[in-house]
């Protein structure tokens, strides 16, 4: 008998299985990103799985450097991860390079057929899905607000991240100049991809005299909103942003999808895989939360008075 199996609570241990480990793969920084991931650990926990009690969960965040990404993509590859969490489309991009085996779940602002993540919403194929939160395809209706509060305006900055190349500023900046052209705007880009690029970027802005601003899309810029808000009101120049939370760090107006609605649903879609899922089964979702969030108080500071017709459509005005 002694020769035999082990018994006992040795046995139990060696016949627990392994606790899935989760890489979760971002583009920005812990930086302004935790009601993300709390959203995230929501979704989760809706599917019956808890960080730290039956998951682990693997950060690894590239800080703003996209350049980064692939190794880290690589990094979570190597450590077996059973399904990627990839925020951001630099990030789902990079994933999807570093394998094709390993389940992902993206969320991007851009849209993931034109980006190449996926075949089509309904059957993405291969082992990626994810959710799509409109974030780039919305900066044309945030030039209409634009020149709903600022009917005499003529040059219109736009701030992108240069370093994404492959990903959101290619396709902003194209769909921004034609909108602009569209409503007779004269768009000035001006790129930032680091902590240090932004003040001079915003002093370009001064320097280009322009009447108005709108900050693409970018998990960079999401993670440095504080920073982003506080120099538009330094230099007094009228915004308008991609989510509730820079509206909420004093900018003047957000028009976007709810970001942290999308996380959640994004760990919705991870416990799904962990249950046996698979990502060719699952569609793209698309975001239907949409939220135009104005700060009276900025507003005034500004000398601004917001038209009735845009007070009228905000879901939330900020006294």
């Amino acid at each position: 008998m002694l020769g035999s199996a082990p018994a006992g609570p040795l046995a139990a241990r060696e016949r627990q299985p392994a606790i899935p480990v989760i890489g979760f793969l971002n583009s920005a920084s812990t930086e302004g990103y935790a009601p993300m991931v709390a959203a995230f650990s929501e979704g989760l926990n809706q599917t019956g799985y808890f960080e730290g009690q039956n998951v682990v969960i693997e950060f690894l965040w590239a800080d703003g450097h996209y350049d980064r990404l692939p190794e880290l993509a690589a990094e979570l590859v190597r450590r077996q991860v059973v399904v990627i969490a990839a925020g951001g489309p630099p990030a789902a991009l990079a994933a999807k390079t570093a394998t094709s085996t390993i389940p992902i779940v993206f969320t991007s602002g851009t849209d993931p057929v034109e980006l190449g993540l996926v075949s089509s919403f309904n059957r993405p194929g291969g082992n990626i899905t994810g959710v799509h939160l409109f974030l780039s395809e919305l900066n044309t209706n945030k030039l209409g607000l634009l020149r709903d509060l600022l009917p005499q305006a003529k040059a219109i900055g736009v701030l992108l991240n240069p370093t994404a190349e492959n990903a959101e500023p290619h396709y902003q900046s194209r769909d921004l100049q034609a909108a602009g052209r569209a409503l007779g705007f004269q768009i000035r880009p001006v790129n930032a991809s680091s902590d240090g690029e932004l003040n001079p970027a915003f002093a370009t802005l001064v320097g280009l005299r322009v009447d108005g601003l709108v900050v693409g899309a970018d998990p960079f810029f999401n993670s440095r909103r504080e920073h982003i808000v506080g120099l538009a009101a330094r230099h007094a120049i009228p915004a308008v942003y991609e989510t509730r939370e820079y509206a909420d760090a004093g900018g003047l107006m957000a028009y976007g999808t709810n970001i942290k609605d999308a996380y959640r649903q994004a760990g919705v879609y991870v416990g799904r895989l962990l249950k046996g899922g698979t990502a060719a089964d699952l569609p793209v979702l698309r975001s239907t939360k949409f939220e135009l969030v104005i700060n009276l108080k900025t507003a005034r500071v500004l000398g601004l008075t917001l038209p009735p017709g845009i007070l009228a459509i905000a879901d939330d005005v900020i006294e």
